[in-house]
């Protein structure tokens, strides 16, 4: 593979971590279920299984969440020697949760790396296996009450395929 090749690799995994994640935030499970490879696996602590089954049981899990964003950081990307098709990447991750905690919203923050190994078919780089690895965690509670009064006019991004993300119509003449 030559530094080109690695180049468009690499730019097409990140993006592939970008719509892990925006499937996660937006509840879109059609996106997120696109980044697994049918046969892949996952080992996320709380959860050990395919790729697709770890993608139903985190929309189901998310789904009781009032809000998610998860913002990926440095992704660092080596490319399998001896097979062009195969690369493996670690990518910092911050996630923040909105839930309900003993009837409070509270502010649910888990910092942490995927541990990945992607793979190529036909042209289309998707997850192999992903793993999280926790390094920290935090719990708080909510504290953005000001969205109701001195940004009370805000646009606000929505949990779920209604926010504005995905109205592209709206967007063409904006």
């Amino acid at each position: 593979m030559n530094d080109i090749e690695k180049l468009i690799a690499k730019d097409a995994i990140r993006d592939l971590a970008s719509r892990y994640m925006r499937g996660q935030d937006r509840l879109d499970s059609d996106l997120q279920m696109g980044t697994f490879w049918p046969d892949s696996t996952t080992d996320y602590g709380i959860f050990k299984g395919s790729g697709p089954e770890f993608v139903r049981f985190a929309q189901e899990l998310l789904t009781e969440h009032l809000s998610n964003q998860h913002l990926i950081g440095q992704h660092l990307i080596d490319f399998d020697e001896t097979n062009p098709d195969v690369a493996y990447g670690e990518v910092y991750f911050y996630a923040f949760h909105r839930i309900i905690r003993d009837g409070e919203p509270t502010d649910m923050t888990i910092c942490g790396r995927y541990i990945d190994r992607y793979e190529r078919r036909d042209g289309e780089w998707r997850f192999a296996h992903r793993s999280e690895v926790n390094d920290w965690a935090r719990l708080e509670p909510a504290a953005d009450d000001f969205l109701k009064t001195d940004l009370a006019d805000a646009l606000l991004g929505r949990h779920d395929m209604q926010d504005r993300v995905y109205q592209r119509e709206w967007l063409k003449t904006a």
